[in-house]
């Protein structure tokens, strides 16, 4: 290929290889020819050759060695030189370079050329790859452009001027009378320059000054001065006629009006003045604006976001809720999706505005689209109200019958949450729970079970109905663990009101054989848990006191367990074993019914889906309290030397906690024995929640318990006190390198409102060399669709002797 051949037929040439080693071949001869020709003194086709280089550039091989001719081109008087010129520094150079500072007094010259094309140049050079020092240097000469006569070089020189105070925000004060000065501009490019440039300012004023004092003078307030040219500019813009160059489907320069509208909202923000100002403007804009073009809808949901954020009076703040009603209407989901989105953040302050909408927004529920869906999920979990807690919960329980797998677990999280605040009675919020247990038992949280059990023990007038719905329940479906744990739990505790008619329920005769043919299935089916089967055979061993007839058949039952592969399993099935033979005289006793379990801090009346349960553990009755009335002391060494610790999971530990007379002790913390160990109360109190973090309505609180030596348990809760839930919530903790550290998993990610539930964490340090400690945790979680982080350290921990 010659050397001299045009750009076209290099990139010809370069397309037509086949192979990739071809075009390297042709592209390396061409750039050895373009090398040879820069260092000519004389060469005439020098903007030739750099235009080649850029399309080198762009095909992504070195191009670097053009840097200094780009300098050369843009010293040059020629127009066609200057402009490759430019158009190369602004793709070979950038501000870490050297050769930048090379130009900058090429650019300070062409700003005061004549020609306002070689000027428009300069200024997109200095936007494009400008530095600091370059802004600097140039910046007087951009503010003096920007009070030229020329419009088109005052609208690069507004967007230069953005660029500059970006790079260098303390020059932004140089610019903001210029700024103003230019809203008087009937050229909507110089208009829309003037927009930005002020928004700019505006911003880096507000990030300067993140909360203005009372007493101390608003940032904000000389651009305040602007707001009734903003509101001038777009009356015009509604009201003007048809205008070819800026209509855009009938909309006048919707571009414009969103600038002005995000403007607005910025300086309304907070200023009561302002916002007064603008409420007929957004109220015009509003009811004028056409929604059937897409044009349309971007300038509605600017208007919606202005008016939600600043001041507006409360009719108009109706009016943006009535408009992104009316998004949810239409076609396009990306529409429905911001409504949504939207709604989502005002829910907690115009709950009632929002409500007037509760019905398309379930209906959202059905739509294909996941995304929209999970939205229309969050904002139906947030309308739940005690006035509307029955029929939005017939919706959500529709939804969750038939909603995808990966939302089963949040629709029921939700369901339980909801419940446990506005249940409208106890009969009914175990109902919802029971019905969300047989359409979705696999898919809820671990402390289900333990706090449903608490609520059924609370509910006493509705044993006789709840065992019977249970038992029921059991007999049609065993596959859903958590319905089948609770049925167990309550058939051994009840299962004498089996045998009698309810009156709540279609008359079903249950004998005691049908009781124990019941538990027996869950025992031998393949789909039953350790754990689970665990709720079983201790049910089954408390049947042996509720019902006489057959004592025999559950010694055989629990007898065969005794030789079972599972560990835990085979160690209840000992101990019972051994209360039939050796201890039959006091097996009434050990298997009465479990006492009334009282509501106590971090622990719900219900299931709720963030309930910070520690440890999920039964609850605790304070040292030297007792329940029953005691048995001898040589009984209660037998039994503690019969049921000691087992180290059972929680779960199994609250079946497998058999209630006699004054065993409940305040520290019964391990499974298997967690209401036998009558020597708990020498152990040292738990301490008291410290807290450690108070941040935006984010509370975080450590507890600490000395395991040993060497062993700390350190509890982490945190609680939300805002008036929005508060989704993913995250903790991760750092510790020295000769400390071990272990996270045991969060017992939920989400934190709702108004500290309805907590979320705890437990980390075990283990501390061999005894240094001090300390602890870094960082705090992450999601609000109202936006991401915060935070990080803490923890010098003291409450409790640890040092």
């Amino acid at each position: 290929m010659s050397p001299s051949v045009p750009l076209q037929e290099m990139i010809r040439a370069i397309r037509s290889a086949k192979t990739q080693c071809e075009e390297r071949g042709v592209i390396q001869r061409e750039c050895a020819a373009i090398r040879a020709q820069f260092r000519q003194s004389d060469n005439g086709g020098r903007s030739h050759n750099l235009a080649k280089l850029l399309y080198v550039h762009m095909l992504g091989y070195p191009a670097h060695f053009g840097q200094m001719e780009c300098v050369r081109m843009i010293a040059s008087p020629r127009y066609s030189e200057k402009r490759i010129g430019y158009l190369g520094a602004m793709m070979l150079l950038d501000e870490k370079q050297d050769a930048s500072l090379l130009i900058t007094n090429s650019i300070k010259n062409d700003l005061f050329h004549s020609n306002q094309y070689i000027q428009s140049l300069a200024l997109c050079t200095l936007a494009c790859m400008g530095s600091a020092e370059m802004c600097r240097d140039l910046a007087p000469e951009i503010e003096r452009l920007l009070r030229a006569s020329n419009s088109y070089v005052k609208k690069k020189a507004a967007l230069c001027a953005v660029h500059i105070v970006r790079k260098v925000p303390d020059l932004g004060e140089l610019f903001a009378s210029a700024a103003r000065s230019l809203l008087t501009e009937k050229n909507h490019g110089v208009l829309h320059g003037a927009v930005v440039l002020i928004t700019e300012l505006c911003g880096q004023k507000s990030r300067g000054s993140e909360a203005v004092q009372e007493g101390t003078v608003d940032p904000l307030t000389p651009d305040l001065m602007a707001v009734p040219d903003l509101i001038q500019i777009m009356k015009s813009l509604i009201v003007s006629g048809y205008s070819p160059e800026h209509d855009v489907s009938g909309v006048s320069d919707p571009f414009l009006q969103v600038r002005i509208l995000r403007l607005l909202r910025i300086l309304g923000h907070n200023h009561e003045a302002a916002s007064d100002t603008m409420n007929d403007l957004l109220a015009q804009v509003a009811t004028n604006t056409d929604s059937t073009k897409t044009v349309g809808n971007a300038v509605l949901y600017e208007t919606v976001l202005t008016i939600l954020d600043i001041k507006s009076e409360s009719g108009l703040r109706v009016l943006a809720v009535n408009i992104l009603g009316r998004f949810l209407l239409n076609n396009d989901r990306n529409i429905r999706y911001i409504a949504m989105t939207s709604l989502q953040k005002i829910v907690g302050t115009d709950h009632n505005a929002v409500q007037r909408h509760r019905g398309t927004i379930v209906d959202c529920l059905k739509d294909q689209d996941a995304s929209v869906k999970r939205r229309a999920l969050d904002l139906s979990l947030a309308l739940v109200s005690a006035s509307n807690v029955r029929s939005m919960m017939k919706e959500l329980l529709v939804f969750l019958s038939s909603c995808p797998p990966d939302l089963r677990s949040q629709t029921a999280s939700g369901i339980f949450n909801a419940a446990e605040r506005y249940a409208p009675s106890q009969r009914w919020h175990i109902d919802t729970i029971l019905h969300v247990l047989t359409t979705a038992g696999g898919d809820v949280r671990d402390e289900t079970v333990p706090n449903l059990i608490q609520l059924i023990t609370n509910a006493s007038e509705l044993h006789r109905y709840t065992v019977h719905k249970l038992y029921r329940a059991l007999v049609t479906d065993i596959s859903q663990q958590s319905l089948v744990q609770v049925a167990c739990w309550c058939i051994g505790e009840y299962g004498d009101l089996l045998t009698g008619p309810c009156q709540e329920m279609d008359p079903a005769q249950v004998s005691e054989n049908d009781v124990l043919d019941a538990l027996e299935t869950v025992l031998q089916s393949h789909m039953s848990s350790p754990a689970t089967r665990a709720f079983a055979l201790t049910a089954t061993m408390k049947l042996s006191t509720r019902i006489t007839d057959n004592v025999d058949r559950i010694r055989s039952v629990v007898s065969i367990y005794g030789s079972c592969i599972d560990v835990e399993l085979q160690q209840r099935a000992v101990e019972y074993n051994a209360l039939f033979k050796k201890y039959d005289h006091m097996r009434a006793a050990v298997l009465e019914r479990m006492p009334v379990i009282e509501k106590t801090s971090g622990q719900s009346n219900g299931v709720s889906s963030g309930e910070s349960v520690k440890d999920n553990q039964p609850v605790k009755v304070m040292p030297g309290e007792s329940l029953l009335p005691q048995p001898p002391a040589d009984q209660v060494c037998d039994l503690l030397d019969l049921l000691g610790d087992s180290g059972e999971n929680q779960q199994a530990s609250l079946v497998g906690a058999v209630p006699a007379a004054a065993l409940v002790s305040s520290t019964a913390t391990t499974a298997g024995g967690d209401l036998l160990d009558l020597l708990g109360g020498l152990e040292p109190p738990p301490t008291t929640p410290v807290p450690v973090y108070e941040k935006d309505g984010v509370t975080l609180t450590i507890s600490c318990d000395k395991q040993s030596g060497s062993d700390l348990t350190v509890t982490l809760t945190a609680s939300n006190s805002t008036e929005s839930d508060i989704s993913s919530f995250m903790l991760q903790a750092a510790v020295p390198k000769s400390v071990q550290l272990h996270m045991k998993a969060p017992n939920g990610d989400l934190l709702p409102a108004r500290g309805a539930a907590k979320v705890s964490q437990m980390v075990i340090l283990n501390n061999p060399n005894k240094v001090t400690l300390k602890m870094r945790v960082r705090i992450s979680y999601n609000r109202n669709g936006s991401a915060f982080q935070d990080m803490i350290q923890i010098d003291s921990f409450p409790g640890l002797d040092h």
